[in-house]
């Protein structure tokens, strides 16, 4: 799974690294590097760009056919922990931070978002964390082993609060959620499940909401080219979600030895 990662690019690096035709964020998120479920992250996606003043899932993102401007790709501030357009309730977001890749044509809550709602999530890294026994746990950092973006495949659905007023700016919550894989062999000592790094060349197919055959972007993640992705032990500082800051990145030497 994926349940920690570090985002810390200022919004204008995004906006230049993806090539974003509209800056569809409210505000600049500052450095994170213990991002947590529920808490708000950049994200890249593409669809027709909202009118003025309707650029985060208010008026005007009512469903995919609500616009006949041509799709943009887009910068976003979502929550991290999608909820289904059909919950009942909004809390539902904080237990599907992931989505497998085994069954994303099968749950219910992804199928939809699956095939209209694709969406990159900007990352420098993420942690996971290695087992010893059964009372000891060690994180370690996974990142770009050329200090690149990490673009993990993800998926955006739109939740309309039906208790608020049409023009309530939080009638409209726009959340998403990490896809996850089986963990590339050398990431699997750590843990066996890892995110989908999608590659820059794919960005624009993965992206693309006029592509909606899930069998072909289902054959585009399974056939994803290595993640060059690397790991190192971090301190456990970073268990709690109230410790943030770049110390949480520093390379601790204790138990390294076990895995690399």
């Amino acid at each position: 799974m994926c349940g920690r990662y570090a985002s810390a690019r200022k919004r204008q690096e995004l906006l230049e690294e993806f090539e974003v035709g509209v800056d569809g964020t409210s505000m600049e998120l500052a450095a994170d590097y213990n991002v947590a479920p529920t808490k708000k992250v950049y994200a890249v996606l593409t669809r027709p760009e909202a009118p003025d003043g309707e650029k985060d899932g208010k008026k005007g993102e009512k469903g995919d056919g609500a616009q006949a401007a041509q799709p943009v790709r887009q910068l976003r501030v979502l929550k991290w922990g999608l909820v289904p357009s059909w919950a009942k309730d909004p809390s539902v977001g904080s237990r599907m931070i992931n989505a497998r890749v085994e069954t994303l044509t099968e749950k219910p809550s992804f199928r939809k978002a699956f095939a209209q709602r694709r969406c990159l999530l900007p990352a420098d890294g993420y942690y996971e964390w290695y087992r010893a026994d059964k009372k000891t746990k060690h994180p370690y950092f996974i990142h770009p082993e050329d200090g690149g973006v990490m673009a993990m495949a993800g998926l955006y659905e739109f939740w309309k609060d039906r208790t608020r007023a049409d023009d309530d700016p939080l009638k409209w919550l726009v959340t998403c959620t990490v896809i996850t894989t089986s963990a590339e062999d050398h990431l699997g000592r750590i843990h066996d499940r890892m995110p989908v790094v999608i590659h820059r060349d794919q960005w624009a197919d993965w992206l693309d909401p006029a592509r909606t055959d899930t069998g072909e972007m289902l054959e585009m993640l399974e056939s994803a080219p290595p993640s060059g992705l690397v790991a190192y032990p971090v301190s456990s500082e970073v268990n709690s979600v109230k410790n943030n800051g770049p110390h949480l990145l520093e390379r601790e030497t204790s138990g390294e030895t076990a895995l690399f």
